[in-house]
């Protein structure tokens, strides 16, 4: 069956996030990966129709919970509240299962509905004394163009909206279909660990501009934090202190990130065995990737590639 994403909508919320939404999950993309999306705009006050953001299929709060994603548009005023209503019927869909993905100043429902007490969270450097002053308890990650926490998923808005899109998709189908879909769009694909901060060029930047893609290029190696500050020609704790400021991660959490998503890449696209994908990312041994591995995409290594393989043969649920 597609993936049902439902859409927030309604004519004060962001044009360009309810845009970028549309051209990701409500255009038939089967060419790329079959079944694909299935779009509906849940709009919270009396709409007659959902012309404006071009969904032909518009849904009841009472049926959020029957999808398997909400997005949630920029929120048109940061500082007003949310009415109670929409506020509780997000809270209940993320209750049943559903996953949330705000953009922007959406973050401040999910904020509002509690969603994120403990639990990281992007959102636009503007907003983010407001976000952090109102709601204490959300980790806030205002460098991060959007942050992926498991079933809540934020970004800054604007361009980084389509990217964090981008990303939803890598999560369904594959890294694969995003990078052919980005292809289409004309925009180009990034992992989610490698994205630079929503804010102007920063110092950060061009210490690990020359760093970030060496390192993806030698994962086979043995890295060490004291290797890649040698390579950035800076201190191990000047190296760190940048790319906390950059990725939100330590450096050899990063580096741990992108040797799963490389194991990712060859267990959809190569024939590699378990052993030699361990090898080619650096994780050294079969138990070692499959332990990292599972932990981060919750599957093991055979399984994710017998699951990508019997989604593209359209066997997968």
């Amino acid at each position: 069956m597609p993936i049902s994403v439902a859409l927030l909508f309604s004519s004060t919320f962001s044009g360009l996030d309810t845009s970028a939404a549309r051209e990701v999950f409500g255009v038939d993309r089967s060419c790329l990966a079959d079944p694909w999306y299935e779009l509906a705009a849940w709009a919270p006050e009396d709409a007659p129709s959902c012309d404006a953001c071009r969904v032909g299929r518009l849904w009841s709060a009472d049926r959020l919970p029957e999808a398997h994603t909400i997005v949630v548009p920029a929120w048109p005023d940061a500082h007003q509240a949310p009415p109670a209503a929409l506020v509780q019927a997000i809270r209940e869909a993320h209750g049943a299962g559903t996953r949330v993905v705000a953009t922007s100043t959406g973050v401040f429902l999910l904020a509002a509905a509690g969603l994120l007490d403990g639990r990281r969270a992007s959102v636009h450097w503007a907003h983010a004394d407001v976000l952090a002053a109102r709601y204490p308890r959300v980790e806030l990650d205002p460098a991060a163009r959007y942050v992926d926490d498991g079933d809540l998923l934020t970004s800054v808005g604007g361009a980084a909206s389509l990217d964090l899109f981008l990303h939803v998709v890598r999560l369904d189908h594959g890294a694969a279909v995003a990078e052919a879909l980005a292809r289409r769009l004309v925009v180009p694909f990034t992992d989610p660990v490698s994205l630079s901060p929503a804010v102007p060029e920063s110092e950060s930047d061009q210490v690990l501009a020359d760093i970030l893609p060496w390192v993806t290029e030698h994962l086979e190696r043995q890295l060490t934090v004291e290797d890649m500050a040698q390579r950035a020609s800076v201190s191990r704790r000047t190296l760190t202190r940048h790319f906390r400021s950059r990725t939100g991660m330590a450096p050899l959490q990063w580096l741990l990130s992108q040797r799963v998503h490389q194991a990712q890449r060859l267990l959809e696209t190569t024939a590699m065995s378990v052993e030699q994908i361990a090898a080619q990312t650096g994780m050294g041994t079969s138990a070692t990737l499959r332990r990292h591995f599972s932990r981060t995409t919750g599957l093991p290594p055979d399984a994710y590639r017998r699951w990508f393989r019997a989604r593209d043969a359209g066997r997968a649920p």
